[in-house]
């Protein structure tokens, strides 16, 4: 018998299939030999190719239908994995006993004519001889034989039956797109610097020219925005970039004193240690400074009233306000954050019969009270027959009972050691401090940030015109109006801009260092400044720059919500107030910082990341 295709003759084929092999073969030989012996003669090798086509006068057993040969049930078509199937050559195999090897291809020969001419296919399967001889008659019991290809495709699973097909876009794995952030949340601190790093020249942000200068600052005056370019080639050459980052450095202060750095002012004595100051001693002079002082203060006021101003900063040398605009940080009022804030401060305020509220200490009351919530049923009823036993004890007057007797005791003690004269008793004032111990404890920390709203704030603003506690009475400061700084002009006011610098730097990444452009800008940075500066290097730097952010610490905790019920940014015009439409968007959201501030903001492909 020759070879079929695709099968060695080299494969070594297990003993006991070889002797289940040798054995049916004899067995077929004698039966062949007393039967049938005219069909020896037939030839081994007859293999009949296979056909899609019917068979000619071929029949099943119950003489009735024509059968079609499977095209597909070819030998490298029957692979299944369950079950290894092995063909085999019976000349290669048995080269032995040649004898009954051609006699068993005769047989075979006989057996697949009989069989509606199937191939003849030798396969064997790993059964033992009972298995086979139980399949052999159950085979040949059917009326309606099947072919040994049949048999095999019968067998096969399902996902060798049926394969799934996948296209090659759902076999690939699909990459997941990072979200792009494009706005960080607003940051209501002041920025005292800016250091900004990029793999990009920075250095289109220096040396500008006059007529550039001049251009960026009058349209800050005129409140003008000028489109950008979403990347420039060449920013150094792009003038209307190097305009608008001239007019996002610009701010107003008041007052304005040459050779004195007016911000920071808290803690900040060495400063101004051994500057010249001739009000420090002259009541006159003093006198004048509070008075533009006061006007200029009342300006802004008006101007944040009408919405022409979007907010302004207070900067005392013990503490720093905060005035925001109707519609900003999502309030429907004006707000004003005071922080930090002492004892004698909020009894001062109250005494003017202003309002206000500790909105870090609310939120920790309404925190307590939602754990004490949570305790289960049988530990508040403990708690409950606890305090009415006490409440019993009152009302019988035990307490007061025993308090008196522990009183009489002690009394009576130091007048038998007769130091009872010189020993007080605490006073009412005394035990008032004690109580209000963990409110004093408060005092010049980022908790005691206090919040005035509506109204109240107008009675702030006379407050800080009378009150001579906003002017430190000694020291470095004395005499020194605290500084006012805004994002737009107001009476009185100076316009300043903030210093800019640009330097080329070496950062290690890993083992090698790379070469970084960095700026550095310093200065009481204002939140709308910081969003037009980033807004500028977004499509300057194409999407890749970083920004360490050092913030002024007492106004940190300026970024906490209001009491106020929040507002829609549709119900509060702004577009008046010399912002641009983008940064009047971003401070109309309210902040999720709480108490922290930004200290790292990151864009890598124009998507913003940030630190807190």
């Amino acid at each position: 018998m020759s070879e079929h295709f695709g099968y060695s003759p080299s494969f070594k084929r297990p003993a006991e299939i070889l002797r289940m092999r040798r054995k049916r073969a004899r067995s077929e030989a004698v039966a062949g030999s007393t039967d049938s012996p005219e069909q020896s003669g037939s030839s081994p090798t007859c293999v009949r190719t296979f056909s899609p086509e019917p068979l000619s006068g071929a029949q099943n057993h119950s003489g009735v239908g024509i059968k079609r040969r499977n095209p597909f049930a070819k030998i490298e078509n029957t692979y299944s994995p369950k079950k290894k199937r092995l063909t085999f050559n019976d000349a290669s195999c048995n080269t032995g006993n040649s004898d009954s090897s051609g006699i068993a291809n005769n047989e075979r020969d006989e057996e697949s004519s009989k069989r509606e001419g199937t191939l003849d296919l030798a396969l064997s399967f790993r059964l033992d001889e009972a298995q086979e001889q139980e399949y052999r008659q159950a085979s040949s019991q059917k009326s309606g034989s099947l072919s040994e290809s049949d048999v095999l495709l019968e067998e096969e699973p399902e996902d060798i039956k049926n394969p799934l097909l996948k296209s090659p876009q759902a076999t690939a794995p699909t990459a997941v797109a990072a979200p792009v952030c494009t706005q960080y949340p607003a940051d209501w601190s002041l920025k005292t610097r800016l250091l900004l790093t990029s793999p990009v020249s920075l250095s289109w942000a220096e040396q500008l020219k006059a007529q550039e200068e001049a251009q960026g600052l009058s349209q800050h005056c005129r409140a003008q925005f000028s489109p950008l370019p979403h990347s420039p080639q060449d920013p150094r050459s792009c003038s209307e970039l190097r305009c608008a980052f001239q007019q996002s450095l610009v701010y107003w202060q008041h007052p304005s004193i040459p050779w004195l750095s007016l911000f920071p002012r808290i803690n900040a004595e060495r400063s101004f240690f051994g500057k010249s100051a001739p009000w420090a001693h002259d009541a006159t002079l003093q006198q004048s400074l509070m008075t533009e002082w006061s006007v200029s203060l009342s300006s802004l006021y008006s101007l944040l009233k009408a919405r022409l101003c979007p907010y302004f900063y207070l900067c005392s040398y013990q503490f720093t306000v905060l005035f925001r605009a109707a519609g900003l940080g999502g309030s429907s009022s004006i707000t004003a954050f005071i922080s930090p804030t002492t004892r004698g401060l909020r009894e001062a305020m109250k005494a003017e019969g202003i309002e206000f509220s500790l909105p870090l200490l609310e939120e920790e009351r309404r925190r307590r009270e939602a754990q004490k919530q949570t305790i289960p049923q049988e530990e508040e009823q403990k708690e409950q027959e606890v305090t009415c036993s006490m409440l019993r004890d009152t009302v019988d007057g035990e307490d007061h009972d025993g308090d008196d007797r522990d009183e009489d005791s002690t009394l009576s003690w130091l007048k038998e050691m007769g130091v009872q004269d010189k020993i007080k008793k605490p006073d009412l004032h005394t035990l008032q401090l004690h109580k209000e111990g963990h409110v004093m404890s408060l005092d010049h920390k980022p908790e005691s940030v206090i919040c005035v709203e509506g109204l109240h704030t107008f009675t702030l603003i006379n407050f800080f015109i009378n009150w001579k506690g906003v002017v430190a009475s000694s020291g470095s400061q004395a005499g020194l109006p605290p500084t006012l700084l805004a994002p737009s002009a107001f009476r009185g006011a100076t316009m300043h801009t903030l210093k800019s610098r640009c330097v080329n730097v070496r950062s290690q990444v890993g083992s090698s260092y790379q070469n970084l452009s960095s700026l550095e800008i310093t200065g009481p940075v204002l939140p709308s400044s910081l969003h037009a500066i980033l807004t500028l290097l977004r499509a300057a730097q194409k999407g890749n720059f970083s920004a360490a952010l050092y913030t002024h610490s007492p106004t940190a905790v300026m970024n906490i919500h209001s009491t106020k019920q929040q507002v829609s940014e549709a119900s509060v015009e702004l577009s008046s107030c010399g912002l641009h439409p983008a940064s009047i968007q971003q401070l109309q959201q309210p902040s999720t910082l709480g108490k922290t501030a930004l200290t790292h903001i990151t864009m890598n492909n124009y998507s913003y990341t940030w630190k807190n």
